[in-house]
């Protein structure tokens, strides 16, 4: 007989946080609307003490500001956050690049390689989730090997927020064949042993706001335009 776990393994904060997470990723609740504590604590059939603890959970990675009288509002995503986090991104993955330099074996390398093709072969194919999952492992291969989880919690929190808030519906293509002819440089200055250069490169090209900037204005649309 297989004795079935008598507690959910997440608390009902975390799985309050999921869902609200979730339900931004996928366009359900949006950006500039104002979450209804009241109302989302009968709907998920919970009291409003996980709620408060995931929302002030959301307020500190900047999805939602909450206000006087359990008013929430879900933060918009502005150029200047877009600047702000693309600076951060740049600053902390160059020093995950030059901690990780040492444990960045061929092993590895080859992986980020093959993740790199993989990437041009699920934009070949025009898949754009399936390109932004080999993304991520891409840059999680230094990223994990930093041996910094507070950076790294920092960087993945970013990500989501320029990237899942809600994921936009399609891609800009050449932005993507782009990123990946920067991902091919990236590989060959920590195979040439080139740490600095590395470094520096993923700081002030692949994060630039500036290099970046004639493709971000087309992805993020509606931000460019107001």
């Amino acid at each position: 007989m297989i004795n079935k776990p008598v507690l959910n393994v997440k608390s009902l904060k975390e799985q309050v946080y999921d869902f609200l997470r979730e339900q931004m990723r996928r366009g359900e609740i949006l950006p500039g609307s104002v979450i209804d504590m009241e109302e989302t604590s009968k709907k998920l059939g919970v009291s409003r003490t996980p709620l408060r603890d995931a929302l002030l959970q959301l307020e500190s990675e900047d999805f939602v500001t909450i206000l006087p009288r359990r008013k929430v509002v879900v933060n918009i995503l502005t150029v200047e956050d877009i600047k702000n986090y693309y600076e951060i991104i740049g600053a902390l993955e160059s020093i995950a690049i030059i901690r990780a330099f040492d444990r960045l074996g061929k092993a590895e390398i080859d992986f980020m390689d093959q993740m790199n093709q993989e990437m041009e072969e699920a934009i070949k194919a025009d898949d754009f989730d399936l390109y932004y999952e080999k993304n991520l492992k891409f840059h999680n291969t230094y990223l994990d090997l930093c041996g910094n989880q507070k950076l790294m919690r920092i960087v993945n929190n970013l990500k989501k927020r320029l990237y899942d808030f809600p994921r936009p519906q399609g891609f800009v293509k050449e932005w993507e064949e782009s990123s990946i002819g920067e991902h091919a440089q990236l590989v060959r200055y920590i195979r040439e042993g080139k740490k600095e250069e590395a470094a520096r490169f993923i700081r002030d090209v692949h994060w630039s706001y500036e290099v970046q900037e004639k493709f971000i204005v087309k992805y993020y649309r509606h931000i460019a335009s107001s």
